[in-house]
């Protein structure tokens, strides 16, 4: 039988029980493959697993733990603006830098928050999701786990600086028949502010060495050429795995974002494009999106989606 729709869900119970750093629950379960070699250099969370990537983009392009800050300066603001969100206070770029060290480069507030969440968005056919109650968000391009040449220790085939988006954009953008200049909104998974900064700069945003400069420009601020992850992201809205940055990009393609703006007569939002303190979040005119997802520096996927012109 030809499926029609599908129904793709993330349920995570991260931080009542399966914590990501290998505490709770996580801890009992016995380390087998790659974990062996990982475990012999302190390798236990994701922090540790990645930092090396993110040192060598400091020592080889000169980027700052005070450039990076700015990807969670950002995110805290939209999640200022999104009811929903886990942590909605916004936070400096000074804040970021002295909070404690977690593991370096890593401060506590480079991290993202371990949430008890479920997440669901539904693929059709076109077609049909024409016939549905809110306006759909058309796929234009995928590309699903795309790998370094060295999935499993990626560091065997380096530049370790460079991630997996460095291959996957080469799929990416001439399926969607797009470009990066073309993209209005980002959505670049932030387990850490580095892994947003790595895929922006990687699927071509800017140039190889200048993330730290993309992301501390305003760029990916509300109000900026290019907002990324305009929820809050993993950094403050929760940690879905990338599920909500999905989300979030399809609400901004409807011209949907759920933030506090006032509803209107005809039962949608009127937003107000103002991105104060507890404010609006809608980009104005927002037409084309990606996302940019990350499983570990050497392995990710991504999506392009736009706006349904019918």
């Amino acid at each position: 039988m030809r499926g029609k729709t599908v129904a793709i869900y993330r349920a995570m119970n991260g931080f009542s029980q399966v914590r990501i750093g290998g505490t709770g629950a996580r801890s009992a379960v016995p380390i087998n493959g790659d974990q062996i070699h990982h475990r012999a250099y302190g390798w236990q969370s994701a922090g540790q697993m990645f930092a090396p990537s993110f040192l060598r983009h400091m020592y080889d392009y000169g980027t700052t733990p005070e450039q990076v800050a700015h990807v969670k300066a950002a995110h805290s603001k939209h999640a200022s603006n999104n009811p929903k969100a886990y942590y909605k206070q916004r936070v400096t770029v000074d804040d970021v830098v002295n909070s404690r060290i977690i593991c370096k480069p890593l401060h506590l507030l480079d991290c993202c928050v371990e949430t008890d969440n479920a997440t669901c968005i539904i693929v059709t056919r076109l077609d049909r999701a024409r016939d549905m109650k809110q306006p759909p968000a058309v796929i234009q391009s995928v590309v699903g786990r795309c790998c370094k040449p060295r999935a499993d220790m990626h560091y065997q085939h380096g530049p370790i600086s460079t991630v997996a988006g460095h291959y996957a954009k080469d799929l990416l953008w001439p399926n969607a028949g797009v470009g990066p200049e073309d993209i209005d909104v980002t959505g670049a998974y932030d387990a850490f502010t580095f892994t947003a900064m790595l895929q922006l700069e990687d699927y071509g945003f800017c140039k190889k060495g200048e993330g730290g400069d993309y992301v501390s420009s305003g760029i990916i601020e509300l109000g900026g050429a290019r907002p990324n992850n305009t929820s809050g992201g993993h950094l403050c809205e929760g940690y879905t795995h990338g599920m909500n940055m999905v989300i979030e990009n399809t609400r901004q393609l409807r011209g949907d974002a759920d933030d506090s703006c006032p509803i209107g007569p005809d039962g949608k939002r009127q937003h107000t494009h103002d991105y104060r303190e507890g404010g609006c979040r809608q980009v104005k005119d927002a037409e084309i999106t990606a996302n940019l997802g990350w499983a570990m520096p050497g392995t990710g996927s991504a999506m392009v989606m736009a706006k349904d012109t019918r």
